[in-house]
């Protein structure tokens, strides 16, 4: 293993990827990415529902959003790995007055950015989305650039491009400390030796806390379990009317519950938020928790009542207090770069948010207001947030 780099990734998901990738765009290619697990991408990246949406409630989300859907549409040619992106859509479905006001607010910041975002009525959900039902849906807000990507494509496409450029990738190689002299990064330890190195990114996912505290930096990241569940379609002889669900990859989300569906091969991925669930690093299927998600899941999409749930999985969202990630410099340790706390959003933003930081490490003006995104933020008391975390 290398004893020395110009920089150190410590995670080697999709956010990490994304920074050694933009960096060795930029002529940085003394890079060292490190992995803790054999594989790369196996954390909360690869546990996830491929979501790529535009529709946020912050322009710096939006942007972020912009700028990174616009790469995945031409991933394959520019980065040299096909992502199997299918923009069929996100279809939010709104129950509540109140929460038909916000989105009013938000669509119309959508769309003075330039996003292209439809109203819709229940009739018109529908039809977008067979199988749906609408009953005490009284808006719906449908954005066709949005839609499903793989998340290990896209990492791995990162990851091999910089590679080839002249990044080192280590796997089964954990940090265990990071260095500081007076205010500023000299290093890292590891379960392989000492890697010195004058930047250091904390690119960690869930564990930026721990991370963070190696350095004597507060990052305030904390883990959530998220289930995911895939329904497989019932045997032809078992039923004698056809699996009324929809043929696209549309991504469906009713927002009052946060239960969400799309297309997964053969099969349909559903999953809906825990609002009980309390912060955890624990991994571990919770099945009692599936008949409640059922029971809401069968009220919008009745076609699940005939289907059996053929696996599940369960990853982690990596949540800062107000739902906005962390891009930039460590306050307080030079050297030192956080890209932590995406709170369910970080896979679609990773092109973007990964390029943003390339271009601070290199010195370069990212040309983005990163306000919204300062660590600094949170002692300022500066708080905007986002308000689309499902």
């Amino acid at each position: 293993m290398k004893r020395a780099a110009d920089v150190v990734i410590i995670g080697g998901g999709c956010m990490g990827a994304s920074v050694a990738y933009h960096l060795t765009r930029r002529g940085v290619t003394d890079v060292v990415l490190l992995e803790r697990e054999h594989l790369l991408g196996t954390g909360s990246t690869g546990r996830n529902a491929g979501g790529v949406r535009h529709q946020f409630s912050n322009a710096a989300n939006i942007r972020l959003s912009i700028e990174s859907i616009a790469l995945f549409e031409r991933f394959s040619d520019e980065v040299g790995q096909p992502i199997d992106f299918h923009q069929d859509g996100y279809l939010f479905l709104l129950s509540t007055d109140s929460s038909v006001d916000a989105f009013r607010r938000n669509v119309a910041l959508q769309r003075s950015l330039g996003v292209d975002v439809e109203w819709l009525d229940a009739a018109a959900a529908t039809a977008l989305a067979p199988g749906l039902q609408a009953d005490g849906v009284i808006g719906a807000t449908f954005c066709r650039r949005d839609g499903i990507a793989d998340p290990n494509g896209v990492t791995m496409g990162f990851a091999k491009a910089a590679q080839a450029a002249g990044a080192t990738i280590e796997r089964d190689t954990e940090v265990t400390g990071i260095r500081v002299i007076g205010d500023r990064v000299t290093g890292v330890d590891t379960s392989k030796g000492a890697i010195d190195a004058p930047i250091v990114v904390n690119a960690a996912g869930p564990y930026a806390k721990h991370v963070g505290r190696m350095a004597g930096v507060d990052v305030p990241v904390d883990p959530y379990r998220r289930h995911i569940f895939i329904a497989r379609a019932p045997a032809p002889a078992s039923t004698t009317t056809p699996w009324r669900v929809p043929a696209s990859r549309i991504m469906v989300i009713d927002f009052e519950t946060t239960f969400y569906f799309h297309r997964e091969g053969a099969g349909l991925l559903f999953g809906m938020g825990d609002r009980n669930e309390t912060s955890t690093f624990d991994t571990t299927v919770q099945w009692d928790f599936l008949p409640q998600v059922i029971e809401v899941a069968v009220k919008r999409l009745p076609a699940l009542a005939d289907a059996s749930v053929s696996h599940a999985w369960a990853g982690l969202y990596e949540v800062t207090p107000d739902a906005n990630p962390i891009i930039g410099a460590a306050a307080g340790v030079d050297g030192f770069f956080l890209i932590n706390g995406f709170s369910g959003h970080g896979f679609q933003h990773s092109p973007a948010a990964g390029r943003v930081l390339a271009d601070l490490i290199v010195g370069r003006d990212p040309k983005f207001d990163l306000t919204a995104f300062a660590h600094a933020r949170f002692a300022a008391g500066t708080v905007a947030g986002e308000r689309y975390f499902v």
